[in-house]
């Protein structure tokens, strides 16, 4: 936003009285500030037009409340993943799907967080919860369906729900920011100082979770193709997986960039060998399993929210 944007300037609290306050509003975004309100009254009278709102009592009138901080959950690799952006309009609702990453991981703890920041740690939790119950699969097949709603009190519900059994778990978080203006604004400068750094941390997650997916690709592929695969072929499949597992909590971004990709091109050569072997009509490895082997990677970020994105990850701490 530009200041040319903005049409008009209300003041608001006694200290607007001051003809050095006034002046520099003036020169700053030159225009006369709006004196049509007492500034000593004007907090009190929106308050009390808000109460009318509320209880039905002011019908003609509409007051728009934003909110002051992102609200994320926690992701894999401690990554704070936006659900509702700040300054927000509420009432809101925001809706995404989550998958799982561990085998047979029956529950999720869902961390809510607020801030500017990328990482969990330097965020501020509001609270927790579990969602147990999931049938054992996959990583990556269960579908949680995460819900972040927040009505016109400020009052903030999240919901997990397991899509294949319906089982589902809350939490209620009244007074959802609990900040003061000055610790709000402490969190905004904070999350600009830190930008480069942690810009980076995440980008290096992101990396190693990738290296991660692809890893468990690979070995699925391999699992899957049997004997269709040329020896070689698996032997070159099995020394990138481990020239990838050796750098997976060490390497750097790049490092494990790259070796992602070679391994990602291998995998790919092979599937498409055993796929040209196999019978006409015949799939080359089990069909039950077909399409899972990408578990856990997000969904093109074109679709839309009602065609389900899958995040990559897990949503516990």
């Amino acid at each position: 936003m530009k200041v040319g944007d903005i049409n008009e300037v209300v003041m608001v609290g006694g200290m607007t009285r001051m003809p050095k306050v006034i002046s520099t509003v003036k020169a700053f975004f030159g225009k006369e500030p709006n004196a049509s309100v007492n500034p000593d009254e004007v907090v009190a009278v929106g308050a009390a037009v808000q109460a009318g709102v509320l209880s039905g009592d002011v019908k003609d009138v509409v007051l728009l409340d934003v909110t002051p901080l992102t609200l994320s959950v926690e992701t894999l690799g401690g990554v704070s993943t936006p659900m509702i952006g700040r300054n927000t309009t509420v009432p809101t609702s925001k809706t995404e799907i989550y998958s799982t990453a561990a085998d047979s991981q029956t529950s999720v703890e869902i961390n809510i967080l607020q801030g500017e920041r990328p990482m969990a740690t330097d965020n501020k939790s509001l609270g927790r919860f579990v969602l147990s119950g999931i049938p054992a699969a996959p990583r990556g097949v269960p579908q949680i369906e995460v819900t972040f709603d927040i009505d016109a009190n400020g009052i903030l519900n999240v919901t997990a729900k397991d899509k294949a059994t319906g089982k589902a778990s809350n939490i209620k978080i009244t007074g959802s920011t609990g900040l003061s203006k000055e610790e709000i604004e402490k969190m905004k400068k904070e999350a600009e100082e830190h930008a480069a750094e942690d810009t980076s941390k995440k980008d290096k997650i992101e990396a190693k979770n990738k290296a991660d997916n692809m890893i468990y690709v690979a070995e699925k592929t391999l699992k899957d193709v049997g004997d269709k695969a040329k020896a070689e072929d698996k032997t070159a499949i099995e020394e990138k997986v481990k020239a990838l597992k050796d750098i997976l909590e060490t390497g750097s971004k790049e490092d494990l960039e790259t070796k992602t990709s070679e391994l990602s091109d291998t995998v790919s050569k092979v599937g498409a060998a055993a796929y040209q072997q196999a019978p006409q009509g015949e799939p080359a490895g089990e069909s039950s399993e077909a399409g899972s082997g990408s578990a856990g990677q997000p969904a093109d970020d074109g679709q839309k929210k009602e065609e389900k994105k899958v995040e990559e990850g897990e949503v516990v701490s």
